[in-house]
């Protein structure tokens, strides 16, 4: 038997930074967020008497006698923990792939985490429903491996559509955008997804912001505000199909963003910030945390060509694109049906 799961990686356009425990549980975050068409694959193999697990977007492979042996040293972490947190018993094969470059900024873990539980919880015929696993996706990082976020990603990946994210006291409340299908295709054609060529690591630049954060500076703590302030807004800006009204709250959510810590701002995403606004564009932000990755620019329909070529001349690689409404999926195909 062989188990399939797929979810969606996310453009987080305003908000980012405030659903972290840190400020959401004192003050309340929001995030405003939608699921794109570039997809987490994920490919469970049952049999054998060992644990093999394959990232192929990254080329790195592990074999494990027993789950016994698992050890997190920083190699395929994330599938290992899945495996801890939803055991099979006997051997398996995982492969994962990502459609997205490395390092994007466009919430790749949360999706991976989701996936690797839809699947297993596929195969143990256990069920959840997207929010269940949006919450094991965080605990997979924040509990079993301890790593610094907050909740964005996983919901974007489990219940996919356009979403408006409320945090607070380890609570998520999930409102629904109301976006037709024409309103997202029209949306995308005001957007451009560039990939900076500079890869996202944000683990440290985490840490700094939230120790400035917890001792009081007055400037990050404006800072984070002002973006959560920006994605209460962004929700009704999208529902309205305002999309320039929508790029000022991106632009001002990016402004605060680059407040937070000084590698918030690379000298690739300087460069085509310059190159798209000369080119016409409305607004822009670096997707997810900062620090490289990808940058999500708004800008008339009528300009989105030289907004793309002027991205493309300075280094950036554009990525093509859709928003979906699907969220994650998981099902199972018997190895006699493949045979067929």
């Amino acid at each position: 038997m062989t188990v399939h799961s797929t979810s969606p990686l996310r453009i987080d356009f305003a908000g980012g930074w405030s659903d972290v425990a840190d400020f959401a549980d004192r003050e309340g975050g929001t995030v405003v967020n939608a699921a794109i068409s570039i997809l987490v694959h994920v490919d469970l193999f049952v049999g054998g008497g060992r644990i093999r697990l394959h990232a192929e977007d990254v080329g790195e492979h592990v074999t494990l006698e027993s789950s016994g042996s698992m050890v997190y040293d920083g190699k395929l972490d994330l599938h290992k923990a899945a495996l801890n947190m939803l055991p099979v018993t006997g051997g398996i094969e995982i492969l994962s792939r990502s459609e997205a470059l490395p390092g994007s900024g466009l919430g790749g873990s949360g999706a991976l985490d989701v996936a690797l539980l839809a699947g297993l919880a596929h195969l143990r015929e256990e069920s959840y429903d997207e929010k269940e696993l949006a919450e094991l996706g965080f605990l997979l990082e924040a509990g079993e491996l301890g790593l610094f976020g907050g909740r964005q990603d996983q919901y974007a990946a489990a219940l996919g559509g356009f979403l408006e994210l409320e945090f607070h006291d380890g609570r998520v409340g999930v409102r629904r955008l109301s976006v037709s299908e024409s309103a997202a295709h029209e949306l995308s054609s005001h957007a451009v997804l560039v990939y900076t060529g500079q890869t996202h690591f944000s683990s440290q630049t985490h840490a700094r912001v939230w120790a400035a954060y917890n001792s009081g500076d007055d400037s990050v703590i404006d800072a984070i505000r002002s973006i959560r302030d920006a994605a209460r807004e962004a929700g009704d800006a999208i529902e309205a199909g305002d999309w320039k009204r929508l790029a000022s709250l991106v632009d001002e959510n990016w402004r605060n963003q680059k407040r937070l810590d000084p590698t918030m701002v690379t000298p690739a995403t300087t460069r085509i910030d310059a190159a798209v606004r000369e080119a016409g564009a409305w607004g822009l932000k670096a997707t997810g945390a900062g620090a490289g990755g990808c940058v999500v620019v708004l800008c008339p329909t009528e300009r989105r060509s030289a907004v793309t070529e002027a991205a493309r001349v300075n280094g950036g690689k554009v990525l093509d694109f859709d928003f979906t409404f699907d969220g994650v999926r998981a099902w199972q195909q018997d190895d006699a049906a493949e045979e067929s």
